[in-house]
């Protein structure tokens, strides 16, 4: 599968969360609510979870391979960079 569309919108907050995506597999599926996260080692992406039991979390989809993560991560975390860098552009 191919990264076809990166989709990434900051966030306000007092939290570690910096951003919202979304990603684009093929023209034809979308993964969303991933987040760019600021982390100990720096930024990273969250993939989509939803709230399990007491305060636990569980991921509702995910890379099943590290490569496939790294590709992703890159991808999101490029583009949020990208924004950052010219913020008046990422407006549409």
């Amino acid at each position: 599968m191919n990264i076809t569309e990166v989709r990434v919108r900051p966030v306000r907050s007092d939290g570690k969360t910096r951003a919202i995506a979304s990603i684009t597999f093929d023209d034809a599926f979308v993964v969303k609510e991933l987040k760019v996260v600021e982390g100990p080692s720096g930024l990273f992406v969250s993939m989509p979870s939803r709230k399990i039991g007491a305060g636990g979390y569980r991921d509702i989809a995910h890379p099943i391979t590290s490569e496939a993560r790294e590709e992703i991560q890159t991808a999101i975390l490029a583009e949020f960079e990208k924004q950052a860098e010219n913020p008046v552009a990422a407006v549409h």
